[in-house]
């Protein structure tokens, strides 16, 4: 039986597998998650994992078996007690990753462009790596929310301390904490334009990016704008780099924005009103609602479901803006619970999860892997932190489905499952016996076992049938250890299941 090409494969996968197939190589998303809710099984551990979690592996579904859904929870909720070697053996090859202001500052020229590429190099190894997984995918949700891109004009020396001082070290306490700690941040008072505004120019940009995207949407007016700029004139940057406030930059005089009033009758309580103002903002109903939607279209669905983001936002608001209690409210909803199938992985979240399910381990030493992985993302157009405009990458699934993106995904499992690009990453001496230590008797049961172990439940049977034409086999076809065709064959078998519709939703 003569071998089928990849190309041919891709096409007669997306044929056997109907519309949904199609939608992942670009079609319509929420058909496609409408299509597919029955790709997954009900387990709801595995639900949990994949949202939740940058991917599954067989060690961490195995630890959230024994612990149950709670008890996980309880265990990544305190994510200091959670061992995390590997990760930390990869972090410290990028020091400036975690470098402050003026660590950064004494190391690089003026115009390196070095400590944003160790954040992005950091923020995908904790992705892949790190045992901390609900924090890295809180951090990541927050660094949407909050965003500065990375890299971006003005922030060389400040957006690495920005993602350790502000959104790593508030992901798991409050809003508003989060909130007024950005605000005080030099790269976001560069990235957004606070640092230039003064009381006799005051810059609108911060003001209006703090309403419309950072908290309660577009319901300000352009007073709203004008008398929340002047509010927050005088937080600036020194000449160290550092965040200060400058009494003499603001502008007093009485302010209502949006519910909050204040007198602002003194330049040097100027900084105190400010702040009373971004405590108003996180606390705002509106902010409950959007923030809110915004975390269940990331956790949950495309077009999340009303009860759900009513329920949550109480309880942001009863508990004064903590993020803990949402998270976990949230996880053991039952709206959660039900929406199985109903996200796709972006660019990002696939790469991570196709490294984490095959077993790649780092490199012992260099980040020359790390580099390739990242670049990888880069022309996939979702390398963390470096989306250009300040509202974030999109989490719909519409923003990620092209042709050209499946392709591009495609290729990447191909890279991966065969070891080719990039070959610096530590695999299995035999990657097909780690993921199927006991060889089947056909290759049907053999793309089956593939299945389970890499997606967690078997593809459907024109699916498979789809995935062995690559190879000239038939579900039927016998499988022995002496096959000389399975050598070969066997990267295109594991990187066509990762190619499939179910391993797309997360």
């Amino acid at each position: 039986m003569t071998t089928t090409s990849r190309r041919t494969v891709l096409a007669t996968a997306a044929a056997a597998a109907g519309a949904s197939a199609l939608v992942v190589a670009g079609g319509a998303a929420p058909a496609y998650a409408a299509a597919t809710t029955d790709l997954l099984p009900s387990d709801q551990i595995a639900h949990l994992l994949r949202r939740a979690t940058f991917g599954a592996t067989p060690a961490t579904l195995a630890e959230a078996n024994r612990l149950g859904v709670n008890g996980w929870l309880d265990q990544q909720l305190n994510p200091a007690a959670i061992k995390d070697t590997v990760c930390d053996g990869v972090l410290a090859r990028l020091p400036l990753a975690g470098a402050d202001i003026t660590a950064v500052r004494g190391k690089l020229k003026v115009h390196s462009y070095d400590a944003f590429k160790e954040l992005g190099r950091a923020t995908v190894a904790r992705a892949i790596w790190s045992n901390r997984q609900l924090l890295e995918s809180t951090v990541n949700f927050f660094s949407n929310v909050l965003h500065i891109a990375a890299p971006s004009s003005g922030v060389r020396d400040s957006r690495a301390d920005y993602d350790k001082q502000v959104i790593r070290k508030h992901a798991f306490g409050t809003f508003a904490d989060m909130l007024k700690a950005s605000a005080r941040h030099p790269a976001m008072l560069t990235y957004l334009d606070n640092r230039s505004s003064t009381k006799a120019h005051p810059n609108e940009n911060y003001a209006r990016e703090l309403m419309e995207l950072h908290t309660v949407g577009m319901i300000y007016t352009e007073a709203d704008v004008k008398a929340a700029a002047r509010l927050l004139t005088g937080m600036t940057v020194s000449s160290a780099g550092t965040y200060t406030y400058t009494a003499s930059k603001h502008a007093t005089g009485a302010v209502s924005v949006l519910g909050f009033t204040h007198a602002n009758a003194t330049a040097e309580g100027g900084e105190a009103a400010s702040l009373a103002f971004l405590d108003h903002l996180a606390n705002h109903p509106a902010t409950a609602t959007r923030l809110m939607t915004r975390l269940c279209v990331r956790f949950v669905a495309d077009e999340p479901p009303a009860s759900l983001i009513e329920k949550l936002a109480k309880v942001y608001l009863d508990n004064k803006t903590a993020i803990v209690p949402v998270l976990r409210a949230l996880f053991t909803s039952p709206e959660f619970a039900a929406s199985v199938g109903q996200k796709v992985r972006t660019p990002f979240e696939d790469l991570a999860a196709t490294v984490r399910t095959l077993g790649l381990a780092p490199e012992a030493t260099g980040v020359a892997g790390l580099d390739a992985l990242y670049n990888m993302l880069v022309d996939a157009g979702n390398a963390p932190l470096r989306w250009a405009p300040p509202n974030g990458f999109p989490d719909v699934a519409p923003a990620w489905a092209s042709p050209s993106a499946f392709l591009m995904r495609c290729n990447s499992h191909l890279n991966l499952a065969a070891g080719w690009y990039p070959k610096q990453l530590v695999r299995p001496a035999d990657l097909l016996k780690s993921l199927v230590p006991v060889l089947p008797a056909t290759y049907g049961a053999l793309v089956d076992a593939l299945a389970v172990r890499l997606v967690g439940t078997k593809l459907p049977a024109a699916h498979t049938a789809a995935v062995l034409s690559v190879a000239g086999k038939l579900p039927t076809s016998s499988l022995s250890s002496s096959d000389k065709t399975l050598a070969g064959s066997a990267p295109y078998l594991i990187a066509l299941v990762l190619d499939a519709p179910t391993f797309s939703l997360r």
